[in-house]
């Protein structure tokens, strides 16, 4: 039978099972908290950790305690004035009992909240969690920065493809001028002497004495050549790289929402939601995300988040004044030279007559061009889902945007309709492989 035991160390100072468990009996209130968080906090900031309050009654240990209000109950009472031993005592009615649990006071003591801080990891846990988000696709949203391998010097261990050539023969060099190798050159000269000497026909004492020098030096010279290799094990280097965060591009992500009068609160919070999921994908992979809010109904003007989200405007609906508008902004501050330009749309389908032609053409010849991608999301009523149940039939806007997504592969379209949907329809639009493939 085989037993695993984790070793693997709690956070500081904390003990991670409890922790969980702390975490499932608190899930409501949590759940909570994070949907405040998410609908009062800005789309930049909706990661940050958050301090939530729990009520000391979600704090405690569920325990079994007698009824008060049925059953047979025999007590023993301090003394008093009033009655003596035997005396039989009516039962108080429902509720005119003293005890319980303290309660808020204006003066005195009271009962605090608890208050829990949830980490920026458990924050984004619970928010994947309302957007159906698998748990394999979170460990991919929540990915660090790429790396690149850089090199770092040199190493006497590596692989045969870091193989350092140069640096290798410069310390064989320097091994053999440290030893005193003798050259080939030297051994080659010994011998020609050695032949030369060997060639005469007469030779005297001083001849022989001569040639058997040489000989000698001959076999010092091959044996030290052959002691002293020409490239030892020890001169051998690698190549040596470490992993270092490679330096994202620039990103800028265009939010365009109608706020015409037929985009409720509950079409903006649905659409609050995906520039929100979009932005936390984007801001994983490059290092400067700038979000640009332009939001327009007959007419298109660039804002901050809060009139974006919150400030009411009467008017029609034209949609290619946003269009036009971003096209402007583009031109201004963001090159497409410098920046990976990213636009998600957020509309309910409505558009003034003849305008969504002019939206197609203003995507295929210009802004498509120049974007990284493009989506567009097209927020119905739950009804309507029954009606609109193909994504081969739509309103005037719905088809034309339709054209411009069988021309353009950077450029996709969904419907949405409750924020269960939200997540299915990020990751079809934003799926590894196609993003990757197509324009990553």
């Amino acid at each position: 039978m085989t037993y695993f035991v984790d070793r693997r160390l709690n956070p500081k100072d904390k003990s991670l099972s409890n922790r969980r468990r702390f975490l499932k009996r608190v899930r409501s209130q949590i759940k909570k908290a994070v949907e405040e968080a998410v609908r009062d906090r800005g789309i930049a900031d909706v990661d940050r950790s958050k301090k939530v309050s729990v009520p000391t009654e979600g704090v405690s240990e569920p325990s079994f305690r007698n009824g008060r209000e049925t059953g047979r109950h025999e007590r023993v009472y301090t003394g008093n004035k009033s009655f003596q031993t035997g005396d039989r005592i009516s039962k108080p009615p429902s509720g005119s009992g003293g005890g319980g649990g303290k309660e808020g006071a204006n003066e005195g003591e009271g009962e605090d909240e608890f208050y829990f801080a949830l980490s920026r990891e458990e924050l984004l846990d619970y928010f994947f969690d309302d957007l159906e988000l698998p748990d394999l696709v979170k460990e991919t949203l929540a990915e660090i920065s790429k790396t690149k391998p850089s090199r770092a010097g040199y190493s006497v261990l590596g692989s045969p493809a870091n193989l350092s050539v140069s640096r290798t023969m410069r310390n064989a060099y320097g091994r053999r001028i440290g030893l005193k190798r003798p050259k080939k050159a030297e051994q080659e000269q010994l011998e020609t002497e050695i032949e030369e000497l060997e060639a005469l026909e007469t030779s005297g004492k001083k001849e022989k004495d001569r040639l058997l020098f040489l000989r000698e030096e001959h076999q010092k010279v091959v044996r030290r050549r052959r002691s002293i290799a020409y490239i030892d094990p020890l001169d051998v280097r690698y190549n040596y790289f470490v992993q270092e965060p490679e330096p994202n591009a620039n990103a800028v992500m265009f939010c365009l929402m109608d706020v015409s009068a037929s985009m409720g609160e509950r079409e903006k919070d649905l659409a609050k939601r995906f520039f929100m999921l979009l932005h936390l994908f984007l801001k994983r992979r490059y290092d400067r995300t700038d979000i640009v809010f332009i939001r327009h109904t007959h007419d298109a003007s660039e804002v901050d988040e809060e009139t974006f989200f919150y400030s009411r405007q009467t008017g029609g609906t034209v949609v290619s004044t946003a269009l036009v508008k971003m096209k402007e902004i583009i031109a201004e501050r963001y090159s497409p030279a410098d920046w990976n330009i990213y636009a998600a749309q957020a509309s309910d389908g409505e558009n003034w007559s003849g305008d969504s032609d002019i939206c197609a053409t203003l995507l295929s010849e210009d802004l498509m061009r120049m974007c990284q991608y493009f989506a567009y999301v097209e927020i119905i009523g739950e009804d309507e889902t029954l009606i609109m149940n193909s994504e081969a039939s739509g309103m005037e806007l719905w088809e034309a945007y339709r054209r411009v997504s069988e021309q353009w592969p950077n450029f996709a379209q969904k419907r949405v309709s409750k924020p269960g949907d939200i997540y299915p329809v990020f990751r079809e639009l934003f799926a590894r492989d196609k993003v990757g493939t197509n324009h990553g």
